[in-house]
């Protein structure tokens, strides 16, 4: 008897994944002002991306469009292949540039909000970063200082598994000695298939972290690399070349 014909194997190939977050032509006008100019890019999972420029370059802006807090006037944005919406706001953990809660809350009550807010948030892991940051969780958000409300917040932020977190200006207002110990804590508790978009001007402080970087002037990307390749393109820093192309 004939032996059956065997089928050659054909591996099935594995679904194309969209990137983690994806801008076209990403445009946001005021008037007849261009906050935001054509802004093009995409970002895998597993990165954690610089978002550099001086003040007024549209960093803050960028994140606002991205987290669907602003409405482009052009072109999208897009969290693994869906526009800002209520559906991707579960899986965008952002970190605005001021402290928003009451003062009169407690950052255990600010806990037990994101904890009733967000299913993917981890309590026990924000209230262990909060000890390791001796951010006593029964003070008022009022009695804290600037930099220790940042803590608070950055802390509920990544205590979250999202797949991506949008982090503006996470360490502007935190003492230096403090700063390695909180990027240090961002690197630690993200997902490596997660990706992170934190937005600063102070360029030594992250440059360490930092996977690739995009530096926006004037509303216009005017670079997407890598801090390893500014090393060996110019044979400076990031935050030298960084300081040489803003120079005033």
């Amino acid at each position: 008897m004939d032996q059956p014909y065997a089928q050659p194997h054909v591996p099935i190939p594995e679904p194309v994944r969209a990137p983690v977050l994806e801008c076209r032509s990403l445009t946001k006008r005021y008037g007849n002002v261009n906050a935001l100019n054509a802004v093009t890019f995409s970002v895998p999972s597993g990165r954690v991306v610089g978002l550099l420029g001086p003040n007024g370059s549209g960093k803050t802006t960028l994140i606002k469009l991205i987290a669907g807090l602003l409405q482009p006037t052009a072109g999208g944005a897009f969290i693994l292949g869906e526009t800002p919406s209520p559906s991707t706001k579960g899986r965008v953990s952002y970190l605005p540039e001021r402290p928003y809660f009451s003062p009169a809350m407690k950052v255990n009550d600010t806990l037990s909000f994101f904890a009733d807010f967000y299913a993917d948030f981890d309590r026990r892991l924000a209230e262990d970063m909060l000890l390791r940051l001796s951010v006593p969780l029964t003070s008022t958000m009022g009695a804290l200082s600037k930099g220790t409300k940042e803590k608070v917040q950055l802390v509920l932020v990544m205590a979250r598994r999202a797949a991506l977190y949008l982090l503006d200006e996470p360490i502007g207002g935190v003492d230096p000695a403090a700063r390695d110990f909180i990027l240090g804590t961002i690197i630690t508790n993200y997902h490596r298939d997660s990706t992170i978009l934190v937005s600063t001007h102070l360029v030594a402080d992250v440059e360490a972290v930092l996977d690739d970087f995009i530096l926006l002037q004037y509303g216009t990307m005017s670079l997407y690399s890598s801090p390893h390749l500014v090393r060996e393109q110019t044979g400076r820093s990031l935050d030298q070349y960084f300081r040489e192309a803003f120079r005033c």
